[in-house]
């Protein structure tokens, strides 16, 4: 069968109406049918191929809602139905059986699991998944603004998974940007104090209105100087090289430093930073299939929503040149209007 989408025929041009032949679906795969799919990063990323890992003609998006439209016929066992409302995010297979995947932790399968965006992408009126990370969406859950969950979300929450976060816990948030802002709807919902770095005064009492308990001027050397011991966790959201000492400092004992952020520059930490306090840097990518339905179900229950303004998917090229231009009213979701 042939599917319609929007694909980059070479790196950083402009999306053209796409049509590819799908081929039989197979045995653990499930299809879908877009009704939004969200704009991240990662997309323009992969449509300019900056990481060198784009395969032309690509179809990008990965922040998939929409309803099940065919269950390959293992997949058919699995739970899903036809007509099911579902979400999809940055992967699409794993193997299954290796041991990351049979511990759980499938997105750092050892025989490499494919992205979304390499397996044909949600700018489309269908795409294909494995049944796995086919994430069923709880029917209380607004449809159309969750999209961003399956990515920006997950990014955010797995880190609070990794770092046991509670109620109790203190943690910042550098950049309130699409990452940042879910992850103070999530911490508010934990219950956690939460702090938030920003570089833009202007957004403080849209950041308080989101559950911060504190926003931070992020330009500010003295007021990072001020918080030195402060925190269990940091989360850093950004893409740029920053002074990172501060946030070194500002960590408690056994403390981390946790970058969800691709920056290219390396972090420089002298050794005595990390062992005086037990601190640690880590980092993290996208979840698994566990951690993706247990972020929608603490969305369920909590009303967490990303906040999002969205473009038809006939307009995603406007939509795409609104994000590059740092126009973003936080996240863009296209509505799928083929």
């Amino acid at each position: 069968m042939k599917i319609k989408s929007y694909a980059a025929l070479a790196a950083g041009q402009a999306l053209e109406l796409y049509e590819y032949e799908a081929g039989a679906l197979g045995a653990e795969e499930v299809e879908v049918e877009v009704e939004y799919c969200g704009v991240c990063h990662s997309d323009l990323s992969m449509i300019d191929n900056e990481w060198g890992i784009s395969q032309f003609p690509t179809i990008a998006g990965h922040e998939v809602i929409g309803r099940v439209a065919a269950l390959g016929e293992a997949a058919q066992t699995k739970g899903l139905k036809i007509g099911q409302r579902v979400g999809i995010g940055w992967t699409a297979k794993s193997c299954q059986h290796c041991d990351a995947c049979i511990n759980g932790e499938q997105v750092n399968c050892q025989q490499g699991s494919t992205p979304t965006i390499l397996n044909h992408g949600g700018f489309a009126e269908k795409l294909r998944a494995d049944w796995q990370w086919v994430i069923p969406l709880p029917e209380s859950l607004d449809a159309a603004s969750a999209g961003p969950l399956l990515c920006g979300g997950i990014t955010v929450f797995k880190p609070l998974l990794m770092s046991n976060i509670t109620a109790t816990s203190r943690v910042g948030v550098i950049g309130i940007g699409g990452l940042g802002h879910i992850a103070i709807k999530i911490l508010r919902a934990m219950g956690a104090e939460v702090v938030a770095f920003s570089s833009t005064p202007a957004k403080k009492q849209s950041i308080l209105d989101m559950g911060a308990d504190e926003v931070v001027n992020s330009r500010d050397p003295e007021a990072l100087k001020a918080l030195a011991g402060r925190f269990d966790l940091i989360i850093s959201t950004v893409a740029v090289d920053l002074d990172w000492q501060p946030y070194f400092n500002a960590l408690a004992p056994q403390g981390k430093f946790h970058t969800v952020g691709a920056v290219m520059k390396p972090f420089q930490v002298s050794a005595f930073d990390l062992i005086m306090g037990d601190k640690a840097i880590t980092g993290s990518s996208t979840g698994s299939p566990g951690q993706l339905r247990s972020l929608l179900k603490l969305a369920s229950r909590r009303d967490i929503a990303p906040k999002v303004e969205f473009f038809p998917m006939s307009k995603i090229n406007d939509a795409l040149d609104h994000v590059r231009a740092g126009k973003a009213d936080f996240r863009v979701v296209l509505k799928a209007d083929f």
